[in-house]
């Protein structure tokens, strides 16, 4: 039985999850999102399940792999399910999923709710009046963008797009587009930080779903793993909300029932910038060797309630 749609039943009250990718070393602050995810996994006496989200092969490493798994268990992180211990939903990695990805693709294509794109990203860049101050991300212009009512298998083209998904037997050698409603405000209530209100078109436009070197784009991939493996609460950083909303009507597209969403305060540096995987020194693995103990890394990146 296929599991990418729909979930099972027979799933416990609260599945949680960690969803490192493997293109750095893990930092304080996901010391601080994964403890709270392991820690609330526990309050709701849930599980919690691994997944290894190695999608891009160019800047995902096997040695990562190993680095974050054994950053994780050194900061006494346990979980019920992952790439390491197997588990009833799997395959664990993302680059084992990708089957899952494509059924996914086939169906939004189908219900003509994307479409194929050529602009390049100086071309979105270039085309946008600015980017997006909190993902970075610029609202896409509409280049591409076909008019279409969703559900008609053919589409008449705005712009530089096929005139018809149908004609697309895989996505390979072009973006593939979610046409995001126009004006939408995609509301949700986060158990962290209230009610968010994020309006389509303002705060974000049509987003990536699928990339023209063949690879499913972030977005796609979450939701899609987020609903076979019956996820009930996403923990992540408070950068990710205009992700969580994009997701939120993937997850509508397919048929799929959303997570609830907790978003922690993010773990600046000094400057007060967000935490990456460039604060090297800042790595969990810096810390280690340095000796610092797993209950001070903790202690020290508690998200403030």
């Amino acid at each position: 039985m296929d599991r990418a749609f729909p979930q099972s039943p027979s799933l416990p009250v609260y599945r949680g999850r960690l969803a490192p990718s493997p293109t750095g070393l893990l930092h304080v602050g996901h010391a601080r999102t994964f403890g709270i995810a392991a820690e609330r996994a526990k309050q709701n006496r849930g599980q919690l399940i691994l997944r290894n989200e190695d999608l891009d092969p160019q800047r995902c490493r096997p040695a990562l792999v190993a680095a974050m798994v054994e950053d994780l268990r050194w900061l006494g992180i346990v979980w019920d399910e992952g790439p390491d211990c197997g588990g009833p939903f799997g395959p664990y990695s993302q680059s084992e999923r990708r089957r899952h990805y494509l059924l996914a693709w086939k169906k939004l294509r189908d219900l003509g709710m994307i479409y194929p794109c050529t602009c390049s990203r100086k071309d979105v860049a270039q085309a946008a009046s600015a980017p997006n101050d909190f993902d970075g991300e610029p609202v896409y212009p509409g280049t591409c963008r076909p008019n279409f009512v969703p559900g008609a298998a053919g589409l008449r083209s705005g712009g530089t797009a096929e005139t018809s998904v149908s004609t697309w037997a895989v996505p390979a050698g072009v973006n593939w587009r979610f046409r995001v409603p126009d004006g939408e405000e995609v509301c949700f209530d986060d158990l962290h930080l209230g009610r968010q209100r994020i309006t389509t078109g303002r705060d974000f436009g049509d987003f990536i779903v699928w990339r023209r070197d063949d690879v499913p784009a972030y977005q796609l991939a979450v939701v899609v793993d987020d609903g076979a493996m019956g996820i009930t609460e996403v923990v992540r950083g408070a950068d990710l909300l205009r992700s969580t909303a994009r997701q939120m009507l993937l997850f509508r597209a397919l048929g799929l029932a959303a997570p609830a969403y907790y978003h922690c305060d993010l773990v600046c540096d000094e400057a007060g910038i967000r935490l990456a995987k460039r604060h090297d020194s800042l790595s969990i693995r810096k810390l280690r060797e340095s000796g610092r103990t797993a209950e001070e890394v903790r202690a020290g990146v508690a998200c403030p309630r």
